[in-house]
Parts: C-alpha cells; sequence; structure tokens
C-alpha cells in the first residue's frame, strides 16, 4: 500500500468538504427553489456594475465554461430570475443581467445562506476563519 503525499490527503480532503458543503448549502436554498450554483451567480450578478455581467465572464466567477453558464442560464431566464441584454457597443457580445425578481429573490435566498454560513462556521472564532481564509487564498 503507498502512501499518498500531504498535498494530495489536502486536495482530496478539500475535494470532499466541497461536496458535503455543496449538499448543505443546496438543502438550504432549496426551500427558495434555488441550487447553490445559481446562488453564485446571482451573487455575481448581484455585485457587478448595473447587476450585468458578460457571460464569459460570468462563466469565469463561476468556474464554468462560457456553454455551461449558457445551459445554467436558460432556465433562470425562463423563470425571470435573469434576462438578457444587448451590449450597446457590441452585439456580439452576450450580456446577463439580474432581473428585477432575480433580485428580490437573491436578497431572500442571501439570508438563508448566511444563516447556512453561521452554522457551519459555529465552531471556528473569527480568528480562524480569517487564517482559513488567508490559506485557501493562497492556494487560488
Amino acid at each position: 500500500m503507498t502512501s499518498i503525499s500531504l498535498p494530495t490527503q489536502l486536495l482530496l480532503s478539500l475535494s470532499n468538504l466541497q461536496a458535503q458543503l455543496s449538499k448543505k448549502i443546496d438543502a438550504q436554498l432549496s426551500v427558495h427553489g434555488i441550487s447553490f450554483t445559481e446562488f453564485i451567480v446571482m451573487h455575481h450578478l448581484s455585485q457587478a456594475p448595473n447587476q450585468t455581467m458578460r457571460r464569459i465572464d460570468l462563466a469565469d466567477c463561476v468556474g464554468l465554461t462560457a456553454s455551461g453558464v449558457t445551459r445554467l442560464l436558460l432556465p433562470m431566464e425562463k423563470l425571470n430570475w435573469v434576462e438578457k441584454e444587448v451590449n450597446p457597443r457590441d452585439a456580439r457580445v452576450s450580456l446577463v443581467k439580474l432581473s428585477e425578481s432575480g433580485a428580490i429573490l437573491f436578497q431572500e435566498a442571501a439570508a438563508s445562506f448566511e444563516n447556512c454560513a453561521a452554522t457551519i462556521t459555529r465552531s471556528l472564532d473569527r480568528s480562524q476563519i480569517r487564517t482559513l481564509q488567508s490559506s485557501l487564498n493562497a492556494l487560488i
């Protein structure tokens, strides 16, 4: 039996943690009818100027391909959470905007997300959270 390196163990642990956290967060957000990935999209749009982003930039933020983000946005458009917007400078550039109803849904879901985050991190103090955040940032 070969032993695995410490960096490999760390990445496997982080992957396992991410999967477990996604399940917990998805369960919390399901009462709003959205997934964690949809929440992340709405979060990035809510932080963008005019709540609008190019699809390709949104894909980079969410960690999806351009086609992956397009597939994700289609049902969100049908539910009127996001809307397509024309770029006045270049019609080839595809923009997406958080709709008014999407912004309301995001605000409601954000409160649930905050509660979930507080519950998940309740065993850590602020200093530990800062240290963990700093360590994770160093990996990116």
